[in-house]
């Protein structure tokens, strides 16, 4: 096997391959390439700017109310806030189902990208919303925007857990996923920091006239742009998964190709390359696929849609939880003492502390969650780490809602360092794994559409949490009601945990191979194909 006169090993080239066609997890398939890891950086940049652009809403609505809601005590109505906090989550929703099947049926490489463009104009219009004349207000066309870029952000979930998972190297699959996910910590926290940054620029205006905060959200939700900016072009280049192309597309060429591109070899070169165990490569089928209907026959059976449902179930769980305290940070840092409110205090110092408190519980729970889980995820395993990260969830949420007042009362301090915990196993814990076992105990021709429908059950959690939240903290007072909604996510975690000791499996140490399914067994047409070949041989 020559390439230009040049012998060319096949070793190195395997161990880059997701993963070896023996079915046996190679342990010493672990050599990450230069490729691989920009593959992994295109994807992990996706994932900060996701958090960043959903997150920072947190800390945008505040301001929104100093600037639009003076004559209401400089607050933005609770029915507003929930819409405008969950108006992205519906477009999550809708991205991850649309892009999710659309990445299977289409293929990565034709999809990849498409929901960055989606992201950067709609960032940009969500900077700079106005006023009609008449009819529709800014927080209107704020809403459209953010709608819009929950689109983009939504199609980037599968599609990045999926690329990363198909590009990453046997025994380094689970922590190279928890790396593209582990971004959307520093998203929050980065989120946080420049809105300390840019309170701190405009401290003078602001005192001055409190109608000058209206430049710091507007910037503050433009810098969002700069990490899409950063890896557009890199998607738009990034070839076929090498996994697809062998699997779906069974074009054996284009399979040689992707590999040699994890190489670093030149992909003109690759059909000098053979496969390390011949094969009789079949027919291309890719013009023939109906994917809508193989998905539904596929998951017909229980023993595939019941680990569907288990995805689907622990992260709607999660997210209600998860997503219904983080995208009202502010309001609980407010209810527990640490900002004060709008009537004691300017709105700088207000929003000052609003932001300082935010940045705290990101960099001392979420960003040393994210990497526990990173360095722990090959040695533990998913299903054990989101166990730990429901079974402590539920005991902090029970903590944490019995003991409100008496915290709240004694030591602001140890709330937010009950917060802090609470953060860090969502991190170390179920907002991590829930990303990462969709990404992988699916087969290849599903994987995507399997992981953007979990994804969107999530958002549907999300969503539910963030018109639900602002609805019910103010019943009987203002946060009056939040102790027992604290006391509701602890309940929701518990069931969390129930859902993921019975349903879902252990990926840690199973390679992408032991998840494939086995065409002949549900496909009409092959059955069909397999019968007309046996009573052939018969007759013969």
């Amino acid at each position: 096997m020559l390439n230009e006169g040049i012998p060319i090993s096949l070793e190195p080239l395997e161990e880059a391959v997701v993963e070896n066609r023996s079915g046996r997890h190679d342990q010493s398939s672990s050599k990450i390439t230069r490729r691989q890891i920009r593959t992994i950086l295109v994807s992990s940049t996706g994932f900060f700017m996701d958090a960043y652009d959903i997150f920072v809403i947190n800390l945008a609505v505040p301001m929104l109310g100093y600037v639009y809601y003076m004559n209401q005590n400089n607050m933005v109505p609770s029915n507003i806030q929930g819409i405008i906090k969950g108006i992205t989550n519906v477009g999550n929703l809708i991205g991850q189902l649309v892009f999710g099947f659309l990445g299977d049926s289409k293929g990565r490489k034709s999809i990849y990208g498409i929901e960055l463009l989606i992201i950067i104009v709609a960032t940009i219009g969500s900077a700079m919303a106005g006023s009609a004349a008449t009819g529709v207000g800014t927080l209107g066309f704020l809403g459209f925007w953010r709608f819009l870029l929950g689109i983009g952000i939504g199609g980037d979930y599968p599609m990045s857990a999926t690329v990363s998972s198909e590009w990453s190297s046997a025994g380094r699959r689970g922590q190279m996923l928890a790396l593209t996910f582990s971004m959307q910590g520093w998203g929050q926290f980065f989120g946080a920091l420049f809105a300390v940054i840019l309170l701190a620029i405009f401290k003078g205006p602001i005192e001055a006239n409190q109608i000058n905060i209206d430049y710091v959200w507007r910037i503050l939700l433009a810098l969002g742009i700069l990490p899409a900016a950063c890896t557009l072009y890199s998607r738009f280049h990034l070839p076929e998964s090498p996994r697809y192309a062998e699997r779906v597309l069974k074009d054996q060429e284009l399979t040689e190709i992707s590999k040699a591109y994890a190489l670093g070899v030149n992909p003109e070169s690759a059909t000098n390359l053979v496969p390390y165990e011949p094969v009789i490569q079949p027919a291309k089928r890719s013009d023939s696929r109906h994917h809508f209907r193989d998905f539904r026959i596929y998951f017909s059976k229980w023993r595939n849609l019941k680990v569907l449902i288990g995805t689907c179930s622990t992260w709607i769980l999660l997210d209600i939880a998860f997503y219904g305290l983080t995208l009202n940070q502010s309001i609980v840092i407010s209810a527990i003492g640490f900002a004060p409110d709008t009537s004691t205090t300017s709105p700088w110092e207000t929003l000052w502390k609003q932001a300082l408190g935010n940045l705290i519980i990101s960099l001392l729970g979420s960003i040393p969650g994210y990497y526990v889980t990173v360095f722990t995820v090959e040695r533990l395993g998913r299903k054990t780490i989101q166990i730990i990260g429901f079974v402590m969830e539920t005991i902090l949420f029970i903590i944490v809602a019995a003991a409100f007042y008496p915290l709240k009362d004694r030591s602001t301090g140890a709330f937010i360092f009950m917060f802090v915990l609470i953060q860090f196993f969502f991190q170390f814990g179920a907002n991590a794994t829930t990303f990462i076992i969709p990404a992988e105990v699916f087969p290849t021709r599903f994987r995507a559409t399997a992981h953007g429908m979990s994804a969107a059950c999530g958002k549907s959690g999300a969503i539910l949490a963030a018109f639900g939240f602002n609805v019910l903290v103010n019943f009987g007072g203002k946060n009056a009601f939040l102790p027992q909604i604290l006391g509701i996510f602890a309940a929701i975690q518990f069931v969390g945990l129930l859902v993921t000791i019975f349903l879902l499996p252990e990926s840690k140490g199973r390679d992408l191979d032991s998840f494939e399914d086995n065409e002949a067994e549900w496909r009409p047409e092959i059955r069909t194909d397999h019968h007309t070949i046996s009573e052939q041989e018969t007759q013969f």
